[in-house]
């Protein structure tokens, strides 16, 4: 994840602050398809562990109680084979109409010891449109939180929605508000307490099985080949488990796999290529139906 200005996207610099706690910075580009703004933040937290920080950031019920946006989050679906989550999130905005979010997030560990989550907007069954939300009908984000010196973690992200805003508008409303945020969000991370963090791990969600990066997948070529992945089949809405098949979980996930394993801090030239290409594909091919 440290060259990812594909397609000569011209990344321009949004917010660079920093206090005694935290450094915050991150950047915009305009895709060359039109599509929405595609951001690249890097936030390092000071005194703080890689688990704590990882676990702090999937927790979404600890979420609802510092962040206001968010006014639901519903667990769909659990895969205990390979650890894929779903699940369905509601936020709200001033003026606007609530957002709906149907997502599918999975996460790794990587050899370096660094976690990578990689999330994607998907259909489910159990989660039907409703005319009182606007379905947010493109999700792409994927970090990975490392270590950063002594005492301190890192989290980086690349993140792309529609959320079916004027792109100008919707890059206003990021850059006014965005600092704040990451500052309440410090604010809430500095009060995450173990007693959080048990109750978390004791519940079964996508930390429960996280993995090792396939190593099948640890190779440039092998990435490559994931470039140009098939759009699964829908699936059967009229089977409600809450275990999907192994099928509908896998073929969602060929392109979360690419990703992660090229984001595990490879080095050579051919491996950050890659990276921009991967990402260039994952935001251009829009469905208008994608499951996982």
């Amino acid at each position: 994840m440290d060259n990812l200005d594909d397609d000569n996207n011209n990344w321009k610099t949004v917010v660079d602050k920093r206090n005694d706690s935290l450094s915050y910075s991150v950047k915009c580009c305009k895709p060359k398809d039109g599509g929405p703004l595609k951001y690249l933040s890097t936030t390092t937290f000071y005194h703080c562990s890689r688990d704590t920080l990882r676990d702090f950031y999937m927790d979404n019920f600890y979420r609802k109680e510092w962040d206001k946006t968010l006014i639901l989050h519903h667990q769909l679906q659990i895969d205990d084979t390979n650890g894929t989550e779903i699940g369905r999130i509601i936020k709200k905005f001033p003026l606007l109409t609530p957002r709906e979010y149907v997502l599918a997030w999975r996460i790794w560990q990587g050899t370096d010891g660094a976690y990578y989550c990689y999330s994607k907007e998907c259909d489910h069954p159990l989660a039907p449109r409703q005319n009182k939300y606007v379905r947010v009908g493109l999700y792409r984000s994927g970090w990975r939180i490392r270590e950063a010196g002594r005492n301190a973690c890192q989290i980086k992200m690349v993140h792309q929605e529609d959320a079916g805003l004027n792109v100008e508008m919707a890059k206003m409303i990021f850059a006014k508000g965005i600092w704040s945020y990451v500052c309440k969000t410090d604010n809430a991370l500095r009060k995450y307490s173990p007693i959080k963090r048990m109750q978390l791990t004791s519940t079964v969600s996508a930390i429960t099985f996280v993995q090792k990066v396939p190593l099948l997948l640890d190779s440039t070529s092998a990435i490559a080949d994931m470039a140009h992945p098939e759009v699964p089949e829908q699936c059967n809405k009229k089977k409600l488990s809450r275990k999907p098949s192994k099928k509908f979980i896998a073929n969602g996930l060929i392109i979360a796999g690419g990703v992660i394993c090229l984001a595990r801090g490879h080095t050579n030239f051919s491996a950050k290529v890659a990276m921009a290409y991967m990402l260039s594909k994952l935001t251009k091919r829009r469905e208008p139906s994608l499951h996982m």
